[in-house]
């Protein structure tokens, strides 16, 4: 395999040759070591910090933005900062990291990649995990509001009169937030996944009750349109996973045949939440047609799986057959099937 800086560089002319400048994010995602629909999820809010999408560790992440920095220097590029808005990059706010991230290099500082898109505010109530007390009355519940003052009950923050509304019914959920005058969404820190998830909303008692006469009035229309849908979704899905089993055996020509359509049927599952059924995967960009094949050779070639079970977590099991994973992509992209075990 090249040489880090080698693969940093040849990234980093590709970049600047589409669009006249270079980010440390167009060198994760060329790497391999990002996958654009994170950065879009990141973009978008979902994701507290953008490192916790990169599968690598610190020390090779720092290596690549190093490797980056002595590339546009050689080349007469200047850095100039990125506006991201207050999206985060790094889990504990290092500065100096942070300002690597925000740096772009390029030849004029009219270049510049456009700033994420802002969430329209709104209220978020946050499930809690662990015990609390509210800094203004002292009393204590299972949703909390975070505000400068600090964590407060929903009775001080004016939003103990709205009722729970578990996700799940989405018609119902949309037409109960359109007919109450305040709302709130209902979110939990997922210890997994390392973000926030949403469970559900806070609205008026009426109107759920008006979403719920709403949704049986139509409910033999809705369920007549979802039965149109669901066929109409077969027939699109098979040939998608078709055209992604095409694409694996494009990218991995080693890849056995067998293989590649038992990996496109699983990473195109519908409601999977998988990398196939991503934007990127949808339209079949090479990062989401690797992720898809490394996620299969992790399970069903090296001891991943072994390794959870047996209580290694998640980020260090990925470190440990992190070599072997690349090894096999490696062989397949080159057109090798068989390899020594």
């Amino acid at each position: 395999m090249a040489r880090l800086e080698t693969r940093v560089a040849r990234v980093a002319e590709a970049a600047l040759a589409e669009q006249q400048y270079v980010t440390p994010v167009d060198v994760l995602i060329g790497l391999g070591w990002l996958a654009q629909p994170n950065v879009d999820r990141w973009q978008k809010g979902r994701v507290t910090a953008l490192d916790l999408c990169v599968s690598v560790d610190t020390i090779k992440t720092t290596a690549a933005l190093d490797a980056l920095r002595v590339w546009a220097e050689e080349h007469l590029l200047q850095p100039w900062e990125t506006d991201y808005g207050d999206r985060k990059f790094t889990a504990d706010g290092d500065p100096a990291t942070e300002r690597s991230f925000r740096t772009r290099w390029a030849a004029a500082e009219h270049h510049a990649p456009a700033p994420p898109p802002q969430r329209p505010a709104g209220i978020t109530v946050i499930s809690a995990l662990s015990s609390w007390t509210c800094v203004t009355c002292g009393e204590t519940g299972d949703l909390l509001v975070k505000n400068a003052a600090g964590t407060i009950c929903l009775d001080c923050a004016d939003l103990g009169h709205l009722a729970f509304l578990p996700s799940g019914d989405a018609a119902l959920t949309r037409r109960a937030t359109k007919a109450s005058r305040l709302s709130a969404v209902v979110v939990r820190w997922s210890r997994r996944r390392k973000r926030y998830e949403r469970q559900g909303i806070l609205v008026e008692d009426t109107a759920i009750e008006l979403a719920a006469q709403q949704c049986l009035g139509d409910t033999d229309a809705r369920a007549l349109r979802r039965e149109r849908d669901r066929v109409r979704r077969t027939a699109v899905d098979e040939k998608f996973r078709d055209e992604f089993a095409a694409a694996i055996r494009e990218q991995f020509p080693g890849c056995p045949s067998e293989r590649a359509d038992a990996i496109a049927y699983h990473a195109a599952l519908r409601g999977s939440g998988r990398v196939g059924r991503s934007a990127a995967g949808r339209a079949l960009k090479p990062d989401a047609i690797r992720l898809a094949v490394a996620a299969s050779v992790r399970h069903l070639d090296t001891d991943y799986d072994d390794l959870l079970m047996s209580g290694t977590d998640r980020d260090n099991a990925r470190h440990r057959v992190r070599d072997r994973v690349d090894e096999i992509l490696d062989a397949w992209r080159d057109g090798a099937t068989n390899l020594d075990t």
